[in-house]
């Protein structure tokens, strides 16, 4: 890498006092002259978050990147930055894909290790913005559904959307966190000046946990919108079951009334009996009706 990325074959990048070098896990266990010249080992199974662990002689990382919009998948790959080199293993094909993207839009002059590195994390996380745009509509979306009560999958999309916040969350948290290392320079792996990059990549990081942490708060805030809008739902359910209550109580006292058939009613005798109680008991209703009304409860 003399200011700029050309494809060569791995003898020559040993050969080469810089670069970098992408192999995939077969082919790393076969490099077994690089590991043991630099004491390296890894293995496959430990690739379970992003990390930065500092040693005397190399720096040891690991990407687990979320493929945004498949809630269970996630792209997992090592690297070692060595003095002036750096060695990727991945059987993934994203980081062959992100060298790619690199070399058309972000060549320039003096092109160094460090460069290319801070152009690399940037690469992981430059479209990320929209994609979390994207979940702040769904999550508006959800509640317009809510308003118009068209939610009958609101569980099951809210906690599906929760777990996908959490786990972008806990990801631009991670690369913050990675970025702060490389930042900070300890091993002197890195020019002091060209070190200070780093720091921008992780603004952008936290800048990005950031509205990740938002739009949690802004799905909690959903979340309490549905539960107030099924506490009113119950509310109504329990207030029409009143009024009927209410409006049917004098009637049931009526047929309980009548239905003792005492010998001395003389209305069971009586000729206009049964018409009077129909006109009662429709009047009952009718009033019960509009008084409910005046008093705005329907």
């Amino acid at each position: 890498m003399d200011d700029q990325l050309e494809e060569t074959e791995f003898d020559d990048w040993k050969d080469h006092k810089d670069g970098i070098a992408v192999l995939s896990g077969a082919e790393w266990e076969k490099a077994t002259d690089i590991r043991a010249n630099y004491l390296l080992g890894w293995q496959e199974d430990n690739i379970h978050f992003c990390k930065l662990e500092s040693y005397s002689d190399y720096l040891f990382g690991t990407f687990h990147i979320p493929e945004k919009g498949h809630y269970r998948n996630n792209y997992g790959f090592a690297f070692y930055i060595l003095q002036r080199k750096m060695i990727f293993i991945d059987d993934t094909g994203i980081v062959g894909t992100q060298i790619a993207q690199i070399r058309q839009a972000r060549m320039r002059k003096g092109y160094t290790l460090e460069r290319f590195l801070y152009d690399f994390l940037i690469s992981l996380i430059d479209d990320d913005l929209l994609y979390l745009s994207a979940l702040e509509k769904k999550i508006a979306g959800m509640e317009e559904r809510i308003l118009e009560r068209e939610d009958k999958e609101f569980n099951h999309e809210m906690l599906r959307m929760k777990k996908e916040i959490s786990r972008m969350h806990r990801y631009y948290s991670q690369m913050a966190d990675m970025g702060e290392m490389l930042h900070e320079n300890e091993m002197d792996f890195f020019g002091e000046k060209e070190a200070t990059c780093f720091g921008v990549f992780t603004d952008r990081a936290g800048r990005l946990r950031e509205e990740t942490q938002v739009l949690r708060e802004y799905a909690m805030q959903v979340q309490d919108v549905y539960q107030s809008e099924i506490g009113i739902r119950q509310n109504d359910v329990m207030k029409v079951l009143t009024i009927v209550t209410t409006v049917f109580l004098p009637l049931t006292l009526i047929a309980g009334w009548y239905g003792m058939n005492f010998v001395h009613m003389p209305e069971l005798a009586w000729k206009y009996g049964y018409p009077v109680v129909i006109f009662v008991s429709v009047l009952i209703v009718v009033v019960s009706l509009y008084i409910f009304k005046k008093k705005k409860y329907l």
